[in-house]
């Protein structure tokens, strides 16, 4: 028996919003990563006034590209220019649809020559691998798959551990790994550092407010490193950050995480539907919110509102370069953070001890329930924009969220934000009975942490079309 597809799947519901926001695969986890090593509200204050280290090996997939047309492919699917791209550099990848919208999104690695690694969450990694199959290119690839929820006791096994060292004192606490200064090696450029005699590979990045370095190596180095490195940071106070609080960062830096894939419609992407197996990310994910559409397509996000805007370069052709080009000379919505009113989460919180339904739970330090986050902000009655990825942030005392905004609602507005889903909810396992209500928040810069703000490279976390 033939393996049921993506698009076999979707023509048993009248839609694909019906599918997804009844999915029932339960909470996403971060997998095998302690939940907590000390607690998250220290773990969360650790990015910003001391060090901090994320273990980064379990959550994504890495799929590794090898061959003459390497970059041909991956030139072909990336809207970024591929003029400079020489080996040890790296970039953030966000693919887009025939139609201009976002796949997905992940770092790629130009490891060695005709050599990459995309790191990052399934949809992107689904795309690349769709037409590495399928397009005619001369490559061959790996999958490695990230690390399954449940290990039901088995050993877990990954071609390299991934660590972040970050925060204000991760520089020092480098140098000392290193036994002198580092190399200088520039935003988004990788270079070698020594650890335990060891040459480990590192690229300049940040993502909690201070920029640090990623390292990666042999799978079969990852306790050897990590108990180098946290020996090394005591002195720095360098605290090991849990699967609860790592998501939460990026309430601070600004990364919106998991807007939905934009695959589930189009005529020219039924050959990826039909690859798609229905199991796959995209047939099992959820979808929800207080905004509701029977459109798909209404969820579905561009490059521009997600501050993707500077990396779309038209020096080359690229899926969805026709589209964009469009797109690029319409006002576009902007990604902001939202600040919530204190009060009204209070109420949210408070419904836990009322008798009847409650507002809809809210889990600290992060409340996203679904696998993308639709929730609707209003101005005046309007609908203006959408709250995307929300949570707390012990660092700014606030709940925090980053969504868009239409391009006349400024830094400064109070908006509402209607928090909850329609008619009690709906059946996804991780929703149950309760009641919606208005938030309010005030929109804000992104990245919201000053630090953020004023350290970063301008890039995608800072520009705005």
């Amino acid at each position: 028996m033939s393996q049921q597809s993506l698009e076999d799947l979707l023509k048993t519901f009248p839609s694909p919003v019906t599918m997804l926001r009844n999915s029932k695969i339960g909470a996403y986890v971060y997998p095998v990563v302690p939940y907590e090593y000390s607690n998250w509200r220290d773990e969360q204050r650790a990015w910003l006034e001391t060090a901090c280290l994320f273990d980064q090996s379990h959550h994504m997939a890495n799929l590794y590209v090898e061959g003459p047309d390497t970059l041909k492919l991956l030139s072909h699917l990336g809207t970024n220019s591929f003029e400079k791209f020489p080996v040890d550099r790296a970039k953030q990848f966000a693919p887009c649809s025939y139609d201009g919208y976002i796949i997905g999104d992940g770092i790629l690695f130009h490891l060695e020559q005709n050599r990459c690694v995309f790191v990052g969450r399934a949809p992107a990694t689904n795309w690349i691998q769709f037409h590495a199959e399928t397009g005619g290119y001369d490559v061959s690839f790996e999958r490695d798959e990230r690390s399954p929820s449940n290990t039901h006791g088995n050993a877990v096994l990954r071609t390299c551990y991934r660590y972040q060292i970050q925060g204000p004192n991760a520089w020092k606490l480098i140098a000392k790994l290193n036994g002198g200064p580092p190399p200088e090696i520039k935003f988004f450029n990788m270079g070698r550092i020594n650890i335990g005699g060891r040459k480990v590979r590192a690229l300049r990045h940040g993502m909690a407010g201070a920029p640090g370095l990623e390292i990666w190596g042999p799978y079969a180095q990852r306790d050897e490193i990590r108990a180098i490195i946290v020996e090394a940071g005591r002195e720095f106070g360098l605290v090991e950050v849990g699967a609860r609080a790592y998501a939460t960062n990026t309430l601070e830096s600004g990364w919106i995480p998991s807007p939905l894939p934009a695959v589930y419609s189009g005529e020219k992407m039924k050959a990826f539907r039909q690859w798609s197996p229905a199991a796959g990310y995209e047939g099992s994910g959820s979808l929800g919110g207080s905004f509701v559409s029977s459109n798909i397509e209404d969820y579905y996000m561009n490059p521009y509102e997600l501050g993707y805007g500077s990396f779309v370069k038209f020096d080359h052709e690229f899926v969805g370069r026709e589209a964009l080009e469009k797109m690029a000379q319409k006002p576009q919505r902007r990604k902001v953070t939202f600040a919530w009113n204190t009060d009204d989460v209070m109420k949210v919180l408070r419904s836990l001890f009322e008798g009847g339904d409650i507002y809809k739970y809210m889990d600290l330090p992060l409340s996203n329930y679904t696998s993308a986050s639709y929730d609707k902000v209003l101005l005046g009655g309007k609908h203006v924009g959408l709250s995307m990825f929300s949570g707390y942030s012990y660092n700014e005392r606030s709940m925090l969220s980053l969504g868009v905004v239409e391009p006349d609602v400024k830094i400064g507005t109070e908006v509402t934000i209607l928090w909850g889903e329609e008619a009690r909810g709906t059946q996804k396992t991780t929703v149950e009975r309760h009641r919606q209500i208005e938030i309010r928040a005030v929109v804000s810069p992104v990245p919201y942490s000053k630090v953020a703000r004023e350290t970063y490279a301008e890039g995608w976390r800072t520009h705005q079309k």
